[in-house]
């Protein structure tokens, strides 16, 4: 990993300094679903205005794709920071670069905080474009990146900025890399790799790179059903990628990876539908798998009991619609418990599983739960991280 700055060595008194976050965070009907995101930025913009900084924050929300759509304006998301940090002064703007944006930035005092719109609204930030990236750094005389979970994107905004201004990690983006460094380039062994989620197509690169430092994977959620095919097993009408048949095969040839026994099914994917557990192997033509069965479970969690470390990402059955839940859910409870009783380092990360252990309340049991998604995912797979080799101390000297 790159050596970078951290923001407790930089001079930030009455510095404009320029805060790359990321509260992309759920919305329905116009209400924060979840603000986990939202609340993991907190302590380094208190840090900077409780220092007499002008913060001005820049993030993206949703997928605009260079238009301006007023159901993803950062405005939605302002009363929920400004709540969350109390007496310290949230303003907005409705745009991020122009000469209406200099003067809103310039009329912020040192100590509050100064939201910018959305930068998507502009298609130059995906586009990674120098002119983009140029007008966003004349705001600011520092930038800090505290958006691990973008850090896989080559936009003006992570790459760009650090190229023109004194860069440094803010304390989620240090907290992120301290914690997947310590806790997975020096793993304890043996470790076990749960990989849930739709489809084995967006995570080959996860299961080959797991291959090579798990002793075992667990593979659950839509995920299994393309094992199991592989396997000559009947899938019914479950989502199932047979096109990677032989791929499955030689996965399964590489490493010790755990399937099913046991599985939920149902002939509707609809709420509270009913539902029976069976073998693998009685699976009807019309039954769709939506949930590990108890077997399997139980199997899962003596697997866990037998590695000292964890490596979680996906769901593994259809956990946001009960009763499929269960499945995911006794795994995190299972995780959670080994983990507090000191047997278990586990470490998790996606969208998905930071809502599972949160529909749990036992996200503070995990060892380290990361933020991000993607960026999660490509650091697991070894790949170097765009957002993060920009903070390179290397760059800036």
């Amino acid at each position: 990993m790159p050596k970078f700055n951290r923001l407790k060595d930089c001079v930030v008194t009455n510095k404009n300094v320029i805060v790359r976050v990321d509260i992309n965070v759920p919305i329905s009907a116009g209400k924060i679903d979840d603000d986990t995101r939202i609340k993991a930025i907190i302590p380094t913009l208190k840090y900077l205005a409780e220092n007499k900084a002008k913060v001005v924050v820049i993030s993206h929300f949703g997928r605009p794709e260079g238009k301006i759509e007023p159901s993803m304006s950062i405005k939605i998301l302002v009363a929920r920071v400004q709540e969350l940090l109390g007496k310290i002064k949230v303003n907005f703007i409705d745009d991020c670069v122009g000469e209406k944006v200099r003067k809103a930035v310039e009329a912020t005092n040192y100590g509050e905080v100064i939201m910018l719109e959305n930068l998507r609204f502009y298609k130059q930030e995906t586009k990674n474009d120098p002119e983009f990236s140029r007008e966003l750094a004349s705001l600011g005389n520092l930038y800090v990146n505290d958006a691990f979970s973008c850090s896989h994107r080559a936009h003006a905004s992570i790459t760009g900025i650090p190229l023109i201004l004194k860069s440094a990690a803010g304390f989620l983006m240090e907290e992120e890399l301290d914690g997947l460094t310590n806790h997975l380039e020096s793993a304890k062994k043996p470790m076990i790799a749960v990989v849930g989620g739709a489809k084995v197509s967006t995570k080959l690169d996860l299961l080959n790179s797991l291959a090579k430092k798990a002793q075992t994977i667990v593979v659950g959620g839509g995920m299994a059903n393309t094992f199991l095919y592989a396997l000559g097993k009947n899938v019914g009408k479950s989502l199932c990628e047979k096109n990677l048949k032989d791929v499955a095969l030689e996965i399964l040839k590489n490493v010790k990876v755990v399937l099913p026994t046991d599985v939920v099914v149902a002939k509707k994917f609809e709420k509270n539908a009913e539902c029976r557990t069976v073998l693998v192997d009685e699976v009807a033509d019309d039954d769709m798998i939506l949930d590990v069965g108890a077997v399997s479970s139980a199997k899962i969690a003596e697997e866990l009991s037998r590695h000292q470390t964890l490596v979680w990402n996906g769901p593994l059955g259809a956990f946001e619609i009960e009763p499929f839940n269960i499945g995911t859910e006794s795994f995190v409870r299972i995780a959670a418990s080994l983990t507090e009783s000191g047997k278990l380092i586990s470490v998790s990360g996606g969208g998905d599983s930071i809502s599972a252990l949160n529909s749990v309340g036992l996200a503070e049991k995990f060892t380290y739960v990361s933020t991000a998604g993607g960026a999660f995912l490509e650091w697991l797979e070894g790949k170097d991280l765009p957002g993060v080799a920009a903070l390179s101390v290397l760059v800036h000297n």
